[in-house]
């Protein structure tokens, strides 16, 4: 087949182009142009030659002027090179809106973030309460973490990394920390060796003291080397049998070789028994006043403690300090606080009374003897004693504080008249026979009652009429002057006082 003609007015310029080798495209900059400035940078370039049609032929001359150039295009030759933009990252901005700003994140801010994948890696803290977490764009933050146990499942299902610092000691805190540590073994140690100090009589320790805890076992009696308690047998009356039985326990402290001589040994114990407010107690600070021997005296509740083995260990201490004293007197009121008798306890035989109880014994009469100490015990409830603790070498004698009889009652008036104002018409024997069953502690509270009724009608003296009134007082309580009384109560009260002795016997 022939090949088409070509006309001579279109010619077809091949020879005066430069080689294919030799034509290469120009080299832009590597920025991220958009691609209408590229189109127009490549058409303002010199290296590519406009390709006229239907132009003559060039000439030889001009070949070289065709050589594309492989340079770069000069900045003049670009006018766009200085207004080129930079597209953003795609999803930057999103990124930075969906992370919390500032360096401390709030629990459920933290939260939403790992959910959102907006945290790399968090890094706990030694104990669990903080961790510090990285976000995906670099930024550090804090947080404090509650107790949360499913936190360490959402991590991991959210893909962060998870680590827990090895701890905190070369920080601030971690050094302060350290330092309490080993601060509060000092100073218990120090407590300790103080405590113990005093316990063996160092500063502030031993008898006299300020005492402490280690002071708890230690007996609480109060202790008098030459007692002065103010009363003497001349002060007690109507009880003329207990008083002369102690009397004689007083004696032999004062002239021992009288019985001695004779054989006789002093009663290495004496109980006193009788009702509440017949002078016991009153006996026994009288023996203290005329003995002239040290005496302790202590209260049986005061054995009695919560932790078993306290009150033996105080009754111990008790007879240790009486021991070395002797020859002196023990005192102990209300010994059926811990007399009472064994095995009736919820604890058997370990409860805190009954070892209290089994010291007692022992310290009164056991293998080692008990040489030089005489016990008083006073109690109101001889029936609930037990049985060792009443024998014979333990208290030998058991001094029975009854009552008083009408001469013993007026007796015990003249004692607690001393120092009060009477009229000349206070018969003391009238108002002992008024007074059936009074013990001593009754009559010394109708005195004063009668005394403080002359005060209140502005009395210099006391007359039978505020006795009688303070008796009535004692007996039937105050008198209601204000009461309602009908006319039938009132011829009741009558009839049933005619039918009253004038006096009493």
């Amino acid at each position: 087949m022939a090949p088409p003609s070509l006309s001579s007015s279109h010619l077809l310029i091949t020879a005066s182009l430069p080689k294919p080798s030799s034509i290469r495209p120009p080299r832009l900059p590597v920025s991220s142009r958009p691609v209408p400035a590229l189109l127009l940078a490549l058409a303002a370039s010199p290296a590519f030659p406009a390709l006229a049609v239907d132009a003559p032929a060039p000439q030889e001359a001009a070949a070289p002027q065709l050589q594309l150039q492989a340079e770069a295009p000069t900045p003049a030759a670009n006018p766009f090179a200085d207004t080129l933009l930079t597209a953003p990252k795609p999803g930057s901005a999103t990124q930075a809106a969906d992370i919390p700003d500032g360096g401390q994140w709030r629990y459920s801010e933290f939260l939403a973030a790992v959910k959102k994948g907006k945290v790399e890696r968090v890094r706990f803290s030694k104990d669990g309460g903080m961790l510090q977490l990285t976000a995906v764009d670099g930024r550090r933050a804090s947080v404090v973490v509650p107790n949360d146990p499913d936190l360490i499942d959402i991590l991991a299902t959210n893909g962060v990394d998870i680590s827990v610092a090895e701890g905190d000691a070369a920080g601030p805190g971690g050094f302060l920390a350290f330092v309490g540590n080993l601060l509060f073994p000092f100073i218990a140690f120090a407590g300790l060796f103080f405590l113990f100090r005093r316990a063996q009589g160092g500063p502030g320790g031993g008898p006299g003291g300020m005492g402490g805890p280690m002071d708890f076992g230690r007996s609480k009696s109060k202790f008098q080397e030459v007692p002065e308690t103010g009363v003497t047998f001349q002060d007690v009356a109507g009880a003329d049998q207990a008083k002369l039985e102690l009397q004689e326990v007083v004696d032999f402290l004062k002239n021992p070789d009288k019985y001695t001589a004779l054989g006789a040994k002093i009663p290495k114990g004496c109980l006193l028994v009788g009702p509440p407010g017949t002078g016991k107690t009153l006996l026994a600070r009288a023996v203290a006043g005329e003995a002239g021997v040290p005496f302790f005296s202590c209260a049986a509740s005061e054995f009695v403690e919560l932790f078993v083995g306290v009150g033996a260990s105080r009754v111990r201490d008790l007879f240790e300090k009486a021991k070395a004293k002797a020859p002196c007197i023990v005192f102990i009121d209300e010994i059926d606080a811990v007399g009472r008798q064994r095995g009736a306890g919820m604890g058997g035989g370990n409860d805190e009374r009954e070892q209290t109880i089994n010291q007692l014994l022992t310290e009164m009469d056991g293998f080692s003897g008990n040489s030089g100490v005489i016990v008083l015990a006073a109690t109101n409830r001889p029936d609930v004693l037990d049985s060792a603790l009443l024998r014979p070498g333990r208290f030998d004698r058991q001094v029975t504080v009854d009552r008083p009889d009408v001469a013993g009652r007026v007796r015990i008036l003249e004692v607690h008249s001393r120092g009060k104002a009477l009229a000349k018409d206070v018969d003391f024997d009238k108002v002992a026979r008024r007074t059936p069953g009074f013990t001593g502690a009754d009559l010394q509270n109708l005195m004063n009652e009668a005394a403080i009724l002359a005060a209140r009608r502005d009395l210099k003296e006391i007359s039978k009429d505020e006795i009688s009134d303070a008796l009535e007082r004692i007996i039937a309580g105050p008198e209601k002057k204000n009461a309602v009384v009908s006319e039938q109560k009132r011829k009741l009260v009558a009839y049933h006082g005619l039918d009253m002795p004038s006096s009493v016997p």
